[in-house]
């Protein structure tokens, strides 16, 4: 079983790295860090990686519309540099509010914009001369990376969930990093990554899947609030997220209780849309219980075929974050 941390760096970076080396002495193989309205990822994972020597780092995810590919291929080379080869490029599309609200770019052409970015991103770290003639971005002059980096080729994991996305990952990139995945669908999952990268001619192709895991122990200490932060998170994601995800959970077996939910989002009864999201759908999608019984759940993922979970950082202080982050990989 292979775990990794999502991180985020809050009001104090030094005690939000200091979880992070915790997590690396610990065991945990992967850090990823993302940003959507937050801070920049980007300074947060240099600093990672400046104080960190061994665990692998991350975005989960760099959407692909806010920077340029040769912006993203300067930062992750500087990155991998600092890092001494350790970077993992995530990358996704976001979504519209966040694209034209926040960064006041026309969402368009989402799947289109990932793949000519991550064929753009990948020549540039190569270190070859680019000239691309793609439907988003013309590149002639023959410009190279000018930058020393440690290795010529970064993985890259996009954050798919269509079948249109989850068969360009297979075609075009290393791994995937789907969210509010069931545990029984990790298997078609893989399935269709090597299908994809079969059909466009990629030969001995092993993929990543690295889904983002939500944990919540039960300790007998407000255990109904627990509960209700499963409920929470899956609530924000299929009446705040957009389209992507609660569409994903009705071709995933969930289409009664996101129906029920989104119906009482709209008629603003937030008790009922809460409600609607059953156990069964919670204990499909994340791990909960006794702290014996997440690690079985986890385990129980990773036999299943989720290679490394991302489970998020535990919440409390340094010290309380170090116990549980303890007590999951023990």
């Amino acid at each position: 079983m292979r775990l990794g941390v999502i991180a985020t760096i809050g009001k104090d970076w030094q005690a939000a790295v200091e979880r992070v080396r915790i997590a690396e002495d610990l065991g945990y193989e992967h850090v990823t860090a993302g940003e959507a309205w937050g801070p920049s990822a980007i300074p947060f994972l240099t600093l990672i990686a400046a104080n960190t020597s061994r665990i692998t780092l991350g975005t989960s995810i760099l959407n692909c519309f806010s920077r340029t590919p040769a912006v993203i291929a300067q930062e992750f080379a500087l990155l991998d540099q600092i890092s001494g080869g350790r970077t993992v490029f995530g990358i996704g599309s976001s979504g519209a509010n966040v694209i034209e609200h926040f960064h006041g770019v026309p969402f368009e052409k989402p799947l289109r914009r990932i793949r000519e970015t991550v064929e753009i991103f990948d020549t540039l770290i190569a270190g070859e001369r680019i000239d691309y003639n793609g439907e988003i971005f013309q590149l002639n002059r023959g410009f190279q990376l000018d930058a020393s980096q440690p290795r010529p080729e970064i993985p890259v994991w996009i954050a798919a969930l269509t079948p249109a996305s989850i068969r360009q990952t297979g075609e075009i990139a290393d791994g995937v990093i789907p969210i509010h995945w069931p545990r029984e669908h990790f298997g078609s999952l893989r399935d269709d990554l090597s299908t994809a990268a079969a059909a466009a001619g990629r030969t001995d192709t092993s993929f990543t899947i690295a889904p983002f895991t939500t944990v919540n122990v039960l300790d007998g200490t407000d255990d109904e609030a627990k509960w209700q932060d499963a409920r929470q998170i899956l609530w924000f994601y299929i009446n705040r997220m957009g389209d992507f995800y609660w569409q994903m959970l009705v071709q995933r077996g969930y289409e009664e209780e996101v129906v029920a939910c989104r119906d009482a989002f709209a008629a603003r009864d937030t008790p009922a849309a809460m409600a609607a999201i059953s156990e069964r759908m919670i204990r499909d999608l994340q791990c909960i219980g006794p702290v014996e019984e997440v690690r079985e759940q986890l385990a129980e993922r990773s036999a299943s075929g989720a290679d490394l979970q991302l489970i998020y950082m535990p919440r409390g202080n340094v010290a309380e974050a170090a116990r549980q982050l303890e007590e999951l990989i023990a």
